[in-house]
């Protein structure tokens, strides 16, 4: 598991998807920190890293990165488990709220590069 906080390469993110799962990177976004945690097995385990690195749970949403889609509307998927939240009306998987999507692309766009 990775924190990133600067911007690492499309390239690296790649390799790290060919060792783990072969197309794909698990990713917990920060909202409040633009900070994210990069391949685990689950993305319960990057949440759980984050919030014992002093996160808070409500800021935190799970991604998968294809790196292969880099600079396409595919790069980012927005489904995982740590996402269904109730609580805070996301009732499914998927990140429901057009905002925080938006929110997340825009640190996705910044910590990673081509």
């Amino acid at each position: 598991m990775k924190l990133v906080s600067k911007s690492i390469s499309n390239q690296e993110i790649n390799m790290l998807a060919k060792q783990r799962f072969g197309n794909l990177v698990k990713a917990v976004v920060d909202l409040d920190k633009n900070i994210m945690a990069i391949d685990a097995d689950l993305h319960a385990d990057q949440e759980s890293f984050l919030i014992q690195s002093g996160s808070k749970q409500k800021n935190l949403w799970g991604i998968n990165l294809y790196p292969e889609k880099f600079g396409s509307i595919d790069f980012i998927e927005f489904d995982s488990m740590i996402n269904l939240r109730p609580s805070q009306n996301n009732l499914s998987r998927n990140i429901e709220n057009k905002k925080i999507r938006l929110e997340i692309n825009k640190i996705v766009a910044k910590l990673i590069t081509k």
